[in-house]
């Protein structure tokens, strides 16, 4: 299972999480510049248990390296496909949480689920000498916040079967449920870091951001949260859209609707739809033209039913955010 995206749209710009993935990217550049010192890099920055249980080892630190080492294990790297996995998990579930939290809340959040990500690995393998790197930990937490507030989300899931690829919709709570199960079957049959893996730092992170999520949730949002959230308001809908189909009987045709702003609606605007097929999702492309109007209706040529020797269309309804 490989996620594509939500169905759920943010109404604002996720500046602090796009920034955290533009942090990672650099410091993983970073780690590639480090040559033939870049085990030395990871182990001075990584998250290794044994550097604060074992004396010989601890007393080579500073109280200050051995806390930063919490923060900057969760912005390093095993490897591009490492960084690309995480990247894109967090750019899916990072957006919709931020958009609820506000940047501000979002960030302090992000953090210390890594943290306490870091400490649940570092509780059950306090004597490894392996370093623990990747913001999966912190990632894990951005995910169980998703997982209890947006339950009914559903991600498009791209599912290869031999050479055919198959898009699927799955609940929110399914796909992560399914993720965290794995989680912990993979903890419960290894030692915690097989494979160099840091499974418990999975859950730990997951857990987290489900008991945080509550609390962050209750603060207040800080003033500066209001100043930005006017500069970080989207004026355009999601370029890939999920749409639900209806049908009659005797008719070819399915019918549907798409969302666009008022801003798209004036200048036109491309998008990709989720248009359910079968037992999987096919991906059509729509073109709106400029100056479309609230209930016009799009027409997509062969995209409908086949009932007999007629192949249907696909008529979209164009709905305009915040058209009364």
């Amino acid at each position: 299972m490989f996620p594509i995206r939500d169905t759920t749209a943010s109404k604002n710009y996720p500046v602090v999480n796009t920034a955290i993935i533009a942090v990672n990217v650099l410091v993983y550049l970073l780690q590639t510049a480090q040559g033939t010192y870049l085990e030395r890099f990871i182990f001075i920055y990584g998250l290794v248990p044994a550097r604060y249980s074992v004396a010989e080892l601890a007393e080579r630190f500073t109280f200050g390296q051995q806390a930063f080492s919490f923060l900057s294990f969760m912005f390093l790297h095993g490897g591009f496909w490492h960084l690309l996995g995480n990247m894109w998990s967090l750019y899916i579930f990072g957006d919709n949480v931020e958009d609820r939290m506000g940047p501000i809340r979002y960030l302090a959040f992000y953090l210390l689920c890594g943290v306490i990500s870091g400490l649940s690995h570092l509780a059950l393998n306090l004597e490894s000498p392996v370093p623990t790197i990747g913001a999966s930990g912190a990632i894990a937490g951005v995910m169980g916040a998703y997982f209890l507030l947006y339950p009914s989300a559903r991600i498009l899931t791209l599912i290869p079967i031999i050479f055919i690829p198959y898009f699927i919709e799955i609940p929110a709570y399914v796909f992560l449920g399914i993720w965290f199960f794995l989680q912990f079957l993979n903890a419960a049959g290894s030692s915690g870091a097989a494979g160099g893996v840091a499974w418990w730092a999975h859950i730990g992170g997951f857990v987290a951001g489900m008991i945080l999520i509550k609390l962050f949730t209750r603060a207040p949002s800080s003033g500066l949260t209001k100043m930005i959230r006017p500069a970080t308001e989207k004026h355009k809908t999601p370029r890939l859209q999920s749409i639900r189909t209806s049908a009659q009987m005797d008719d070819p045709n399915i019918y549907g609707s798409i969302v666009i702003t008022p801003e798209e609606a004036l200048k036109g605007t491309n998008k990709l739809v989720n248009v359910p097929w079968g037992f999987h999702n096919r991906l059509v492309r729509v073109t709106v033209p400029p100056g479309i109007r609230e209930g016009m209706t799009l027409r997509l040529e062969g995209i409908g039913r086949q009932l007999g020797d007629i192949r249907g269309d696909l008529l979209l309804k164009v709905s305009i955010q915040g058209h009364q």
